[in-house]
């Protein structure tokens, strides 16, 4: 099975509107992060839909390792830290 490319390491916090469908990037390729933007074309990911059910600020999953699909259950602080770089 295929890895979801980490796209970030905290929550994408975005306002949501009540009623309104969103699609959340599962993959990890999209450019329109936390959202889809159909990079995921060829892989084995579809978008995860969500649709709020109020007007608030909801933390979107940036890693794509949370145990609750599209929403942030802080799986990002679990994550090995970034290798640093090297200068020549």
């Amino acid at each position: 099975m295929e890895e979801a490319v980490i796209a970030g390491r905290r929550s994408a916090k975005i306002e949501v509107k009540a009623g309104k469908s969103y699609f959340w990037c599962a993959c990890g390729l999209s450019k329109s992060q936390p959202f889809c933007d159909g990079s995921h074309t060829g892989t084995a990911f579809t978008p995860v839909e969500y649709v709020a059910e109020e007007t608030k600020i909801v933390g979107f999953c940036t890693c794509k390792r949370s145990e609750k699909g599209a929403i942030c259950d802080g799986a990002h602080k679990l994550l090995q830290p970034e290798p640093e770089m090297i200068e020549a």
